[in-house]
């Protein structure tokens, strides 16, 4: 799969609330750099976004908008926005073997 095509998938299943469709993106020793810390490999990146689904109200997601896109070869980067929840936030990822190795996020908020 292409850097685009993992992407692509990767926001259709957290608009679903797919955790094993999200999982499935991550390698096994998958990072998450978030505004609390490091989330290293798939149990803490499951248990990540359980935490995700369950408290994002129904609107967060039907509200979330991709404002850009950016890949470069392994490397995709989003600027999304989810308003009113939030105003602007940023993901990078990192692909490495079909799978996402690295991914960055920072959120904005009013």
């Amino acid at each position: 799969m292409t850097t685009e095509e993992i992407l692509l998938h990767h926001l259709q299943v957290i608009g679903q609330g797919d955790i094993d469709g999200i999982l499935s993106d991550y390698a096994e020793d998958a990072i998450i750099f978030s505004p609390n810390g490091l989330i290293h490999g798939l149990a803490a990146i499951r248990a990540a976004f359980e935490g995700f689904v369950k408290n994002s109200p129904p609107e967060f997601l039907q509200s979330f908008k991709i404002v850009r896109q950016d890949i470069d070869e392994n490397i995709g980067y989003i600027i999304w926005a989810a308003k009113p929840f939030i105003t602007m936030a940023t993901d990078t990822f990192v692909i490495r073997d079909g799978r996402i190795a690295v991914q960055t996020y920072a959120i904005f908020s009013s």
